[in-house]
């Protein structure tokens, strides 16, 4: 029979408890070591950035340039390109937990953190012990689990069916016919990458896309609609961004992409998908070496070898943290960003925003500070 949690040792940690050494925790851990305050980092996997080294295809680039992508205080090696590689990026992060002396603690999955009001500490709990500390940092970030939806019909298939999380290289898959679903960042790689070893990706799109050029006149798309934000209201700029795609890579709509009503911008701040960047597939559709369907139905499934779900990620926060005000019953922070860095409690969240790495360097700034004042304040009587 399994320990209690009364039967577990404890620990007292003497400064910030972070859950999950991606980079958003590391981000964060930086920051408090700039700021001289201890913290422990409890990480599930045996590595650093584990997204990225397990779940992650081989091909995958940074899809905004690496001016956008660093983390606090340490930049990008110069000689990396402008759109860094996976492994690329996996050095850096490896090079900046080094920086920083970020020794995280690996193999400490956190099944149980609440927390006791009556010793006002935190109670984290894994299989091997109970941390305890005045402040949690939640640092597992909008991609911890991958979703696999409900497909009717599916379970009649008689081939492989993997996530794109599983999905390695298009290699595996050489002279195949390929169901691909999902029509996101993800499922356009995936396709792309499988025309690349000569399989015959076909891509389930189950809802309305917005695709954008990752470039505009050799400047990022993501740069461009930044800049104009500073001027414009975003309404405008979504129809900016709308007009050039329709321009430069011309109606989706006919190639079965129909685009939201809602503009790229607000549909991503209001619900957090992301609009395509353009990598290369929306050419395989044009000549039709990959094929868009607009549904999966029983019965006629098998004239296909394999089955790709790009079916997305989501938070696994609601699993394990109880009884916060924080997060939603989806494993969000409740406020918007940039106002949901901090709940009751000594309770924080950082790598939610949304809003990529530039998201998790401005809550990881305001989380290393808060935390460090308090702390300094503690050790100080004050």
């Amino acid at each position: 029979m399994a320990s209690s949690s009364s039967q577990k040792p404890r620990r007292f940690i003497d400064g910030a408890i972070i859950v999950g050494a991606g980079p958003s925790g590391l981000a964060v851990a930086a920051g408090l070591r700039d700021r001289k305050t201890p913290f422990i980092i409890l990480e599930r996997n045996h590595c650093i950035a584990s997204l990225w080294q397990h779940k992650t295809y081989d091909r995958i680039k940074l899809h905004l340039p690496k001016k956008f992508c660093q983390l606090p205080f340490l930049s990008f090696p110069r000689e990396f390109p402008k759109y860094p590689t996976k492994d690329q990026f996996i050095s850096y992060m490896e090079s900046y937990a080094k920086h920083f002396s970020i020794e995280p603690e690996f193999g400490q999955t956190v099944v149980h953190a609440e927390f006791d009001c009556t010793g006002k500490v935190w109670n984290v709990r894994t299989k091997d012990c109970v941390f305890q500390s005045r402040w949690l940092i939640v640092a597992t970030g909008e991609n911890a689990e991958a979703v696999a939806p409900e497909i009717p019909g599916i379970e009649k298939f008689q081939g492989p069916v993997i996530h794109s999380s599983d999905y390695k290289s298009g290699s595996e898959f050489a002279n195949q016919q390929v169901l691909v679903i999902g029509c996101g960042n993800s499922g356009m790689e995936v396709c792309l990458d499988l025309c690349r070893h000569r399989a015959n990706p076909y891509m389930v799109v189950r809802s309305s896309v917005h695709i954008l050029p990752r470039e505009m006149l050799g400047v990022s798309t993501f740069e461009v609609a930044t800049a104009l934000l500073k001027w414009l209201p975003l309404p405008a700029v979504d129809k900016f961004l709308v007009t050039m795609a329709n321009l430069t890579l011309g109606t989706t709509a006919k190639l079965g992409l129909c685009r939201p009503k809602t503009g790229p911008l607000e549909l991503k701040k209001a619900t957090g998908r992301t609009p395509v960047l353009d990598f290369g597939a929306l050419k395989q559709i044009k000549s039709g070496k990959i094929k868009v369907t607009t549904s999966f139905v029983t019965g006629q499934h098998t004239e296909f070898d394999s089955i790709i779900l790009a079916t997305g990620f989501k938070s696994n926060v609601p699993t394990w943290l109880k009884g916060s005000d924080l997060f939603t019953e989806e494993g969000m922070p409740r406020c918007p960003f940039p106002n949901g860095w901090k709940g009751g409690n000594g309770l924080y969240a950082v790598g939610f925003t949304r809003a990529g790495l530039l998201g998790t360097t401005s809550d990881a700034g305001n989380i290393a500070r808060d935390i460090s004042d308090q702390w300094k304040r503690r050790i100080n009587g004050l």
